[in-house]
């Protein structure tokens, strides 16, 4: 019964993505959905991308790990979101464009937009992978032992709605896996308290520190504000929350779905790893990533619990098919368009962006079956983009005022994002706020020395 539920679950998506094919007129309703997004469309679309497989599958393993710490994970991501709502989200969605790039590119030049557009694109490789992984585990569920087959069908399943609708296809998929996913997980958190004894019983079985909060001996202060530098900052600048921004309606729109998102996660981030500290209890032999998919099979019944696992399939497949389409969509309109001579036909940057999205989606799933592990991954990813492109981008709202050069941009951009490859590639655990440091000292430093020396050489 498991296997036919979730068996409809993937059919269903794909039956929105051929629905939503017969939409697509050209780019714009590729890219954007010819920005026509309501409130209830970019809310559920902001709330399904958000809470994916680090959220999920990874959140819980911090839970089963840290103890309510973990939800740090998450909560970083609320306070960036807040910021976002009410400093940026209405000058996000006031310049009417496809991508981040793009916007780099209105602030500070074509150089630092084609710069920015590799380092995105590196970058949502290892989270795109982390979230095909997530995915595996959670089938894993229902064929134990099949992990890389599992994860192989998941991303097929969302690459096809994908590359089929775009971004039609995403906001009416990721509001619908919104509902499951919201629902399987309230499900899944009431089941697995009572399996073990119930929230004082739990506080019994575990070590007290497990409910410290907000910080205790499996996470300090140095771990808080490291998540909150190198993920939640990926919420205030992130493509894929953006790429949500310029589908909206309007400003207020975008505004009001960032914010109501933020809200919705607060509740979802304990919720999650209170269901990690229930594994513990439930299953202490597992591996911490195993404990949301250890619940599922531990507590629920059948039926019940092909509609937690359609649920986390929800969380993780919606986050990976828009950073699937937000790369492709770089790829293809700031980094291939620029680079053809003349213009190119609407038809065939369509079937370019296509294109990339198979290829991106057969790279992602090469690292995501090397790798195995969601949070390795997503860190990964998360580490590379925010050291280099978060402080620029930010500043860049105000580059004007204060006297930014494009040169400070592009070392900002190269530096942060270099040392922070570098870095992770020689095993430096504090790599990514190095990187970001860097990133913000280069950025004013290059700009003020570039403006000086051309006052002083009179241009």
């Amino acid at each position: 019964m498991d296997l036919v539920i979730v068996s409809c679950f993937f059919i269903g998506m794909i039956l929105i993505g051929a629905l939503s094919y017969r939409r697509i007129k050209g780019t714009e309703s590729f890219f954007v959905a010819d920005r026509k997004g309501s409130s209830l469309l970019i809310t559920g679309s902001l709330t399904a991308t958000i809470v994916g497989g680090s959220s999920t599958i990874g959140m819980a393993g911090l839970g089963f790990e840290k103890g309510l710490v973990g939800a740090w994970w998450l909560l970083v991501g609320v306070v960036g979101l807040l910021v976002l709502a009410f400093l940026f989200a209405k000058r996000v969605r006031r310049y009417s464009l496809y991508t981040l790039p793009e916007l780099l590119g209105d602030q500070y030049g074509s150089g630092v937009k084609l710069v920015a557009s590799v380092i995105i694109c590196v970058a949502w490789l290892g989270i795109i992978a982390g979230q095909m992984v997530a995915a595996g585990k959670i089938l894993d569920v229902l064929i134990p032992g099949c992990l890389d087959l599992m994860i192989l069908l998941s991303a097929a399943v969302f690459i096809t709605y994908t590359l089929l609708g775009g971004q039609y296809s995403i906001l009416r998929t990721d509001t619908a896996q919104s509902a499951i996913l919201l629902l399987g997980i309230f499900i899944c958190l009431h089941l697995s308290i009572g399996k073990a004894g119930g929230l004082e019983s739990l506080r019994l079985s575990l070590d007290s520190s497990y409910f410290s909060f907000p910080t205790n001996t499996r996470g300090d202060w140095t771990y808080v504000v490291t998540l909150l530098f190198m993920v939640g900052s990926a919420y205030v600048v992130g493509p894929d929350i953006y790429s949500r921004l310029f589908c909206a309606r309007n400003e207020e729109v975008a505004k009001n779905s960032v914010a109501i998102t933020a809200l919705i996660m607060i509740p979802l981030a304990f919720s999650i790893t209170l269901i990690g500290m229930s594994a513990k209890v439930i299953a202490p032999g597992i591996s911490p990533e195993g404990a949301f998919p250890a619940v599922v099979r531990e507590v629920l019944p059948m039926g019940v619990s092909a509609l937690v696992i359609a649920g986390l399939l929800s969380a993780v497949m919606s986050s990976a098919d828009t950073l699937l389409l937000t790369t492709s969509t770089i790829i293809s309109a700031d980094i291939i368009k620029p680079s053809l001579k003349g213009d190119i036909k609407d038809e065939h940057l369509l079937f370019i962006s296509r294109a990339f999205i198979v290829l991106i989606g057969l790279l992602s799933l090469g690292i995501a079956l090397k790798l195995k592990g969601v949070i390795r991954a997503l860190l990964l990813g998360y580490t590379i983009y925010s050291s280099g492109l978060v402080l620029p981008v930010i500043f860049g709202f105000y580059g004007k005022r204060l006297r930014l050069h494009p040169s400070g941009a592009m070392a900002a951009v190269i530096g942060g994002g270099g040392v922070a490859i570098f870095g992770k590639w020689m095993g430096y655990p504090h790599c990514g706020l190095v990187g970001m440091g860097l990133s913000g000292i280069l950025l004013f430093l290059v700009s003020w020395i570039v403006r000086f020396l051309k006052r002083r050489h009179g241009r």
